[in-house]
């Protein structure tokens, strides 16, 4: 970014490249919308080239990006005053898969997860996708959503186990099979 802000524009791209596809998965967690992700994702990269000669290199440019984005958020439910609804297919969040087999799985997989993470609090939410999609710490999870690192530590444990408990009551409802009727009849 420091590079950025003296007008290399190839450090921009790498920052991009680095950084497009987790920011994306965030907002796509938080918003359940692709068409709100698409215009939030949109906004925090026009946000950081308009900031570029402001930046200071006061914590890591994760941290630094993640709170642009969680700002960006935070300003999106204030406008529309509600959590947006809408749905996500599974295979938006889905990387390439090698086999067919394994693309179900994953797309299965992301489904239930998914759904779990439509239950959780939007503060729950928020502190699990900065945890797993950015990677960040706790400490860079309590300053990007300006909480102390104690109750980032304790949204992230609650979301934790509200996803575990929601994954593994799924996971251990019976298959549904089709055709264990005897021949003939």
């Amino acid at each position: 970014m420091r590079k950025f802000k003296d007008g290399d524009v190839a450090a921009f791209e790498t920052l991009y490249r680095r950084h497009n596809d987790g920011l994306f998965r965030y907002f796509l967690g938080l918003c359940l919308n692709r068409a709100t992700a698409e215009d939030l994702y949109q906004e925090v990269w026009s946000r950081i080239i308009k900031a570029r000669l402001r930046y200071r290199p006061t914590a890591k440019f994760t941290t630094y990006l993640y709170r642009i984005a969680h700002n960006c958020f935070v300003d999106h439910l204030r406008r529309n005053r509600r959590y947006g609804g809408g749905t996500v297919e599974p295979q938006e969040l889905a990387d390439s898969a090698p086999s067919p087999e394994e693309e179900v799985e994953r797309t299965l997989a992301r489904s239930r997860l998914l759904a779990a993470l439509e239950h959780l609090p939007a503060e729950q939410r928020d502190v699990f996708l900065l945890r797993e999609e950015a990677g960040l710490s706790l400490d860079d999870i309590a300053t990007v959503t300006g909480v102390n690192r104690e109750t980032a530590k304790s949204r992230l444990r609650y979301a934790n186990r509200k996803l575990t408990a929601a994954l593994t009551a799924r996971s251990d409802r019976p298959a549904v099979s089709g055709g264990g009727g005897k021949a003939g009849n």
